[in-house]
């Protein structure tokens, strides 16, 4: 439904402007009453290996690599720090309980330990999963000794983060304040980023209590006709900072975030939120940066009295 109270029909082919408009939209553009997913026939089963990495630049470097082949069906990085060491890790049970001493024991050597994580799909009966993914981390430079294998049901690794979940409100951890901060920074930031934001900032002042993801994707997967806004660069990275908070806590955590913000902005790095929160117009504008034209030429064609989403401040003040 448009601005106007219009219901519409989109598509690519239909109404094709409102239906790049409305993705990375903010809700600025319509209200999406329903939505037609094609689905495709689901594997049974997956292989899934995660491999420690000490060396940061060797841990870019290997993910770059597997997302520019064929061949891997889910590519993820995280960070492991004392506070998410295997054994305080909500999200999965992938290591075993020997397996845990033995990461904990790098973890607290280096204080930062980086995990990259490839799974094949694959269905019951197919014999040759193992030499596949064999010839996908053949070469890859993941700290000898540290790579772990999993084979799990595909609908038991869509849901693995659903025994986090469960876990955490057992614990009472789960209703609680989850200040995140996800952004998108450049290729050519991230190893200034991992000194000053992961280095500098996490590891040292030791506030976070929560999940750190970290991987790359292909700007040429994103369709620019879309209101979404990435770094202008052929790869950038997905990091995703996932603390939960106390009921006191969670201004400390908001102050993390903004000086994150601030590191970027004082060493030059052009990351770009995800679902971001600004006050000012001009703050919007610096954030959709050469989109900013069609975004306000796409209000006034689909929202010209300025009736949706006003709470985000991009058009009014509230």
């Amino acid at each position: 439904m448009k601005g106007r109270g219009e219901l519409v029909t989109c598509s690519k082919l239909i109404n094709s402007d409102l239906f790049y408009a409305v993705l990375g939209g903010l809700g600025q553009f319509g209200i999406i009453t329903r939505a037609r997913i094609t689905l495709d026939k689901a594997p049974n089963r997956v292989r899934w290996v995660r491999m420690l990495y000490q060396d940061f630049v060797s841990f870019t470097g290997d993910q770059e690599h597997l997302i520019s082949i064929n061949g891997p069906d889910y590519v993820e990085g995280s960070l492991i720090m004392h506070w998410t060491t295997p054994n305080n890790d909500w999200r999965s049970s992938f290591f075993s309980p020997s397996d845990q001493l033995k990461i904990n024991s790098i973890v607290t050597k280096h204080g930062i330990i980086y995990c990259l994580e490839v799974v094949k799909y694959y269905d019951d009966g197919i014999t040759a999963v193992d030499e596949e993914l064999g010839r996908l981390i053949e070469g890859l430079r993941f700290l000898p000794g540290f790579v772990f294998r999993k084979d799990e049901s595909f609908v038991g690794f869509l849901n693995r983060v659903r025994s986090g979940e469960l876990k955490l409100k057992a614990e009472g951890r789960w209703e609680v304040a989850h200040p995140w901060l996800n952004l998108f920074v450049p290729k050519s930031g991230i190893l200034d980023f991992n000194a000053g934001v992961f280095v500098d900032i996490l590891l040292k002042q030791n506030k976070t209590a929560g999940p750190v993801l970290l991987y790359p994707l292909n700007r040429n997967k994103w369709d620019d006709r879309m209101s979404a806004v990435t770094p202008e660069e052929d790869i950038f990275y997905t990091v995703g900072l996932l603390p939960s908070s106390g009921e006191d806590e969670w201004e400390v955590l908001e102050d993390q975030n903004k000086q994150v913000l601030r590191f970027c902005v004082e060493a030059g790095i052009k990351a770009k939120q995800y679902l971001p929160h600004y006050t000012t117009k001009e703050e919007w504008m610096n954030h959709f940066g050469s989109k900013w034209d069609t975004f306000l030429h796409r209000k006034a064609q689909f929202d010209p009295k300025m009736m949706l989403s006003p709470g985000q401040r991009i058009f009014t003040s509230v």
